[in-house]
């Protein structure tokens, strides 16, 4: 499993010099690793199928218990077969997309294959801080291949947003994953699901998942990005935004179903966003012309139906989120595919524009039609097979009878917008011009005519569709049920929620253009990209304002604002966590009472310096003195270390000085002005002072580390100084970056010694030259009038 992500990545690493030469050979190229991953899985099925889930574990670093661990199940085969299988169907169409060797179509081959790298990395990761790096992954990749060359500010504008949406969600997820890691004593999800975790720490880190889930999966208020990255092109609006990053979220919360089973809010949340975000986003379909920005909110409604499915709970739930996976990931990425051919081949994708389109191309429209079909739940699709599931899940009184109304509600406007995609995009329309269209190449259509077929496929061979979400809702919820995927379970309530639906549907469809101008004439005081702009507005006035107030050019501002960070964070946790200090020394050597001594006159002295140089020669002492400090404490090799950095420091000082005015030429500040600065540095030098004795004191016996270093001195280094042993044998390498720096440092003293003599010398000769010059003239020969 390592290996196939690890060639994702690294294919995707070498491929941009194929793209540059040889643009279309490099799609191909770039198919490759995820076919491998395509064959790898389904030649895995029968053994995830009968129970069996491979498992490859790397560990990086066994002390802080870091590990990279994948795990197939039938979960995660679900997920691998849309992201690869889809994968290399769309890498092979964007063969055909692209025809000009563009720079987008040079750019995104390779991005394209990254992103189907770190998705096959995703949902085979059986740890949670593999999951996170490979859902910051996505993210990365998905902001490039959004923002393509960042030359339209469009594309900026939307590649940003998707960023700062999702890149924040994904940070407080991470949060929650710490929260249930460190809590539960593990990581891993199989073992946190074979134990799931209760109590208030499960049920924080659970709302702070959701949030997580929630941006990436455009879930209501955060689905606002998804519809602004539709300015990608095509195909990477079918792979990113419709078959497979997009349901990440949706992926997470199935994911982590048995492990929050005992998190009781976690159904009522998912249903309640859930069916909030199928409302927004089929409303809003409603009135789209873009065709597609109309699949763009179709997926936000869809994405809101998954979310339902995943949070449930029950086995029928999962096993018609598992259905309903493969359902929207195969007539999603089929309908954008085909949405992609029609812009191609006749320039626009605006339904007030388009008419005839399906004359004209009858191959095309038939593919739209069998992916529209499993979209809108007509048997014998998949989506039929799956949405009854899903109206079975919730078949019941109370809370749940609420789900099923929104359910079917939600589903209701989903045939409504399908109605109105293949109406719009391949309908001849009074009063409109036949479109002008281009002949289709054969290699455009065949993948979104295979995704198609598998629509009518995974339908028609429902008892392998039945067997596959079977054996990932047994492990979801921990037992069986009685219900099986299937195209016909009798006259029962699911049958009739079909029919209701899809009967709705249509005549919600046809009387859309009176509800579009009625809905035209209402206010819309909430938009969530005018809430997204109005934020963002918000935190650019904040960060100008804190900067103008903060960064005014102020070295004693500068440091005030320092200290009185490090006074409120770590300080007000110093003061609440404070233990008392045993066994507390004044001194340990009589000869440390001098040097403290010293070190305080001087510091006194630093305060009432009028002049630079006699400031600085106080610091010096100070220095000096605290390498005393570390003779006296046994440790000759720090003082000397100490030594050369308060003399390399000193000369710097001083030559940089020659160049200053004698005295500082601040006018002397008020009192209003000076008693905040002593109150601060009072404040900051007793919480280090303070946070040094607690420190020191916490650590009653020596760490792990250090007794090896205690053990291993003598016997492998010869060494009696354990802290010389350290320095140069256990630590050689932070050494030698030492002596690094203190070698940069003597150069750059040694530099401004050369310099200063170089131009001592450049001012005596000048000097020499006009003298010279001055006693060579005669008298009277000054030049200008008293020449003669």
């Amino acid at each position: 499993m390592l290996a196939l992500v690890t060639s994702h990545l690294l294919v995707a690493f070498l491929l941009p010099p194929v793209a540059m030469r040889h643009t279309r050979a490099a799609y191909l190229v770039a198919a490759l690793p995820p076919a491998a991953a395509l064959c790898w899985a389904l030649a895995h099925t029968a053994a995830v199928l009968a129970g069996d889930q491979p498992v490859e574990r790397v560990t990086w670093s066994a002390t802080l218990g870091l590990e990279f661990v994948f795990r197939l199940d039938a979960l995660a085969l679900v997920m691998t077969l849309l992201v690869s299988g889809i994968g290399v169907l769309v890498l092979l169409y964007s063969r055909w997309y692209f025809e000009t060797p563009s720079g987008d179509a040079k750019r995104s081959a390779p991005l394209l294959l990254a992103f189907a790298g770190a998705m096959f990395g995703l949902v085979l990761a059986d740890h949670l801080l593999t999951l996170y790096i490979f859902w910051e992954l996505t993210t990365i990749c998905s902001f490039l291949l959004v923002g393509q060359s960042g030359v339209s500010r469009e594309s900026r504008r939307a590649s940003l947003q998707a960023l700062l949406v999702t890149t924040l969600g994904g940070l407080v997820m991470l949060l929650g994953f710490i929260v249930l890691g460190e809590s539960s004593g593990t990581y891993r999800i199989s073992q946190l699901a074979a134990e799931p975790p209760a109590g208030s720490a499960a049920a924080v880190a659970t709302g702070l998942i959701l949030v997580g889930a929630f941006t990436k999966s455009a879930q209501v208020p955060f689905h606002n990005w998804l519809p602004a990255a539709m300015v990608a092109p095509t195909p990477i609006s079918a792979y990113l935004h419709a078959a497979s990053m997009v349901k990440a979220g949706v992926f997470l919360v199935g994911r982590l179903t048995p492990v929050l089973s005992e998190v009781s809010y976690l159904p009522v949340v998912t249903a309640m966003f859930g069916l909030l975000t199928m409302f927004v986003g089929g409303w809003r379909a409603l009135r789209e012309y873009d065709l597609k920005l109309l699949l763009a909110y179709g997926t936000v409604s869809q994405l809101g139906f998954l979310m339902v499915l995943a949070g449930s709970g029950s086995y029928t739930g999962e096993l018609a989120l598992a259905g309903m996976l493969l359902a929207h990931g195969a007539f999603k990425a089929t309908l954008f595919l085909v949405i992609g051919i029609v812009d191609h081949q006749t320039g626009t994708r605006d339904i007030r524009e388009l008419s005839g389109v399906g004359r004209r191309l009858p191959w095309v429209a038939t593919v739209a039609v069998l992916a529209a079909m499993s979209m809108a739940g007509v048997p014998p699709m998949i989506g039929f097979v799956a949405k009854e599931a899903a109206f079975e899940a919730y078949l019941g009184g109370g809370s749940v009878a609420v789900v099923e109304a929104g359910i079917v509600l939600g589903s209701v406007l989903t045939v409504a917008y399908t109605a109105r995609l293949l109406v719009g995009g391949f309908a001849s329309k009074r009063g409109t011009m036949p479109t002008e269209v281009h002949p289709t190449p054969a290699g455009m259509l065949l993948p979104p005519a295979v995704t198609a077929l598998l629509c009518l496929a995974l339908g028609v061979a429902y008892p392998l569709t039945d067997e596959l979400a079977a054996t990932y809702a047994e492990r979801a919820v921990g037992g069986s049920g009685d219900y099986h995927l299937g195209l016909w379970h009798g006259f029962k309530l699911p049958l009739l929620f079909s029919l209701i639906t899809l009967l709705g549907g249509l005549a919600l469809a046809a009387c859309n253009p009176e509800l579009n101008r009625l809905r035209d004439r209402l206010p819309r005081p909430l938009q969530a990209q005018r809430g997204y702009e109005r934020v963002m507005g918000s935190l650019e006035r904040l960060a100008v304002g804190v900067t103008g107030r903060v960064q005014v050019g102020s070295l004693p501002t500068y440091l005030g604002i320092i200290l009185l960070t490090v006074l409120i964070v770590p300080g007000s946790v110093l003061l609440l966590r404070v233990t008392p200090i045993e066994q507390l020394r004044w001194w340990d050597n009589v000869l440390q009472l001098p040097l403290a001594l010293v070190i305080l006159i001087a510091a006194a002295g630093v305060l009432r310096a009028t002049r630079r140089i006699t400031a600085v020669l106080l610091v010096g002492v100070i220095g000096y003195a605290i390498g005393g400090m570390f003779i006296v404490g046994g440790g000759p090799d720090l003082a000397l270390t100490q030594f050369l950095v308060e003399t390399l420091t000193l000369i710097a000082f001083v030559l940089v000085l020659r160049r200053l005015p004698a005295r500082f030429t601040e006018t002397p500040s008020s009192r209003r002005v000076r008693l905040p600065k002593v109150l601060i540095s009072l404040a900051g030098g007793v919480f280090v002072g303070f946070a040094a004795l607690i420190f020191s004191s916490a650590r009653d016996t020596p760490s792990a580390v250090s007794r090896e270093y205690l053990e291993r001195a003598e016997e492998g280094t010869s060494a009696t100084n354990v802290v010389n042993a350290i320095i140069i044998d256990f630590r050689a390498f932070d050494t030698v970056g030492e002596l690094s720096v203190l070698a940069v440092a003597a150069t750059g003293v040694a530099s401004l010694v050369l310099s200063a003599g170089s131009a001592r010398r450049r001012k005596h000769a000048r000097s020499d030259r006009e003298s010279r010059f001055t006693a060579g003239r005669l008298p009277g020969e000054g030049g200008g009038k008293g020449r003669t």
